[in-house]
């Protein structure tokens, strides 16, 4: 009964990612921690429990004492785990990676599991973090090795890698992909989409003079509008005040969850989706930093600071400032909804390379057709803000000079040397970096989409891909499949309910479960499997550092690595761990060897 107590609270406190401990445990203590304090709350629910549980000082309970919570946690962690590899159940999967260091600056990897379940749906799963010395592939590579290891699973079975772009990742020659690659060939490497997505943004920024003069002018207005509290505090005031107004006058409309504060996101080249946000409220509040800087500029504590508010007054109340905000806050805009559905967990590459490529539609379509509506909403927002609209047709001086003319109008050098320019480098950059989605393996994995009756299915291009697996078809079973794909389609589309509106391949692999045909069609379905599992970004790892950083923090940044990695695992895992129940977890912690507390 007191085991199944501490287990109890111990769950609990796993599930949500809180502390066990507290400050001081004493008797006399009133901050005991969590951990005491709902055992105790726990005993008085449960007479039985809180009699046995008040008759030990809590220095003196063995079940209370921070070794044994350490390895309730651990059992609790283990057979959570144990679930996990029960549902990969032996077959292929692929594998996520990346590297951070923790508060105590200590670097930890994350591994996490992409498979397809016993049940046709396809699952992300962390099953570790741990501790590297150092971040060379070879380190790398043993570390993931060790940790498959640990859960019985082989190498081999590796069939998709899904990293960032540092060069210990992808290198050619001695990066930790070619590495895996000479033990598992068919481990195909992806590069993280979304990584790769927010790359195309920063090659912008340095390809096009016009656009990195903006960022840097857009940089310097959040450096010296949040450069203090007193700065923000105006900000505040300002946007609370217009909005009062905006009230007042009936242009908005109360209600709840509209219109919260907005503030001020600082630009980064690896916060995927920054730039979208800032751009978005610094449209969205742009009155309220002009008077900022404004105020600034006549009661600045330095001449430094009123000539550089003055500076950048002159700078973003220009025409051209507003014409190159609205254009990257449309072109962001676009990539900004791509990047969030590459971070969503039932992604799979097949629908990533189909909005890839409606993403790219869509920015030839503003290219084609965009123009106008881009100058009239430029115009609109200057006209509200006080703004000078310049002649169009007038000639266009560069820079600072008067005299000499550029040759051209402002209207063309608007037009084609920037909304031209900026929209073929973005989709020049996509070209060059998804260059994967031209290859034979996502050409043959395309063919397998269910959407408009399989209308992409091509038995060719689907034969090529499965010539990418040597390992799973030989000369036989590449023969086998011809067969099988040729009453596979017939089948599909014979009209049945089940497979007449499919989403995507992922709903495929599912239905073909649930029909019990995943035998019938073992090929096909061992093919989609397989698509199944590359990875298309690296959402998952970086939120098991988000995590990390929840339990591994400044208060609790003494806590061990095994101790770590096991709250870890309950916690990002909890759907998981909810459903393990107490009698398994008690027969673990029961038959551990290694405790560090006897009953």
């Amino acid at each position: 009964m007191r085991l199944e107590a501490s287990i109890d609270v111990s769950g609990l406190l796993l599930q949500y990612g809180l502390p066990f401990r507290g400050h001081d445990e004493s008797e006399s203590s009133i901050n005991q921690g969590f951990f005491l304090g709902l055992l105790r709350w726990h005993g008085d629910k449960h007479p039985d429990v809180g009699k046995v549980i008040l008759e030990n000082a809590p220095q003196n309970d063995t079940l209370t004492c921070p070794m044994i919570q350490k390895d309730i946690a651990n059992a609790c962690a283990k057979e959570t785990l144990k679930a996990i590899i029960g549902d990969l159940n032996g077959d292929y999967f692929g594998i996520s990676v990346d590297e951070s260091k923790d508060i105590s600056h200590e670097e930890q990897m994350a591994l996490v599991l992409l498979f397809v379940s016993k049940n046709g749906e396809v699952v992300e799963r962390f099953i570790g973090l741990v501790h590297v010395s150092d971040t060379s592939a070879c380190s790398l590579k043993k570390a993931i090795y060790s940790l498959l290891s640990v859960h019985s699973l082989s190498p081999s079975k590796i069939r998709g890698q899904g990293y960032d772009g540092a060069s210990n990742m992808k290198g050619e020659i001695n990066g930790l992909k070619t590495l895996i690659m000479k033990d598992s060939p068919s481990a195909y490497y992806i590069h993280c989409f979304a990584h790769q997505l927010q790359l195309t943004l920063v090659a912008i920024a340095k390809k096009h003079l016009d656009v990195e003069d903006f960022f840097d002018h857009v940089s310097n207005v959040l450096n010296v509008v949040g450069g203090s509290f007193k700065r923000r505090d105006l900000l505040r005031d300002h946007q609370a005040k217009k909005l009062e107004q905006l009230f007042e006058s009936g242009e908005v409309k109360k209600g709840q969850g509209l219109h919260q504060e907005r503030g001020l996101q600082r630009l980064g080249d690896t916060r995927w989706g920054s730039h979208f946000k800032t751009l978005d409220s610094f449209i969205v509040i742009f009155s309220s930093i002009v008077h900022v800087l404004e105020v600034i500029e006549l009661e600045g504590s330095t001449s430094s600071d009123r000539n550089q508010a003055e500076y950048l007054l002159t700078k973003i109340k220009t025409f051209k400032f507003i014409f190159v905000l609205h254009l990257m806050l449309k072109v962001l805009a676009m990539s900004n909804e791509l990047s969030m559905i590459l971070q969503k967990k039932d992604q799979d590459i097949v629908n990533a390379v189909e909005f890839l490529n409606i993403t790219k539609k869509r920015l030839q379509d503003m290219r084609e057709n965009g123009w106008e509506s881009l100058l009239d909403d430029v115009s609109s927002f200057c006209d509200v803000h006080d703004i000078l609209i310049p002649k169009l047709d007038e000639s266009y001086f560069p820079g600072k000079s008067k005299r000499k003319s550029s040759g051209v109008s402002y209207e063309h050098h608007l037009c084609v040397e920037v909304f031209f320019v900026v929209i073929d480098v973005q989709l020049q950059e996509l070209n060059d970096r998804f260059d994967v989605v031209s290859s034979d393996l996502l050409l043959g994995m395309g063919s397998l989409n269910t959407v408009n009756s399989f209308s992409n299915f091509d038995k060719g291009k689907i034969m090529t891909l499965a010539k990418c697996y040597p390992s799973e078809f030989d000369d036989g079973k590449i023969r086998d499949l011809s067969y099988q794909l040729d009453t596979f389609i017939i089948h599909m589309r014979s009209g049945n309910p089940k497979f007449s509106n499919l989403q995507g391949i992922r709903d495929l692999a599912k239905a073909l479960v649930e029909e019990n045909l995943a035998e019938t069609y073992s090929l096909v379905y061992l093919l989609v499997k397989l698509t199944l599992i590359l990875p298309v970004a690296t959402a998952t790892v970086e939120r098991a550092f988000l995590s990390m950083k929840h339990i591994k923090n400044e208060v609790r940044n003494s806590i061990g690595n095994q101790y770590l990695n096991d709250c870890l695992v309950c916690y990002i895992e909890r759907d998981v761990f909810i459903n393990v129940s107490n009698d398994v977890i008690i027969d673990h912690f029961q038959n551990m060897k290694t405790r560090r507390g006897q009953l």
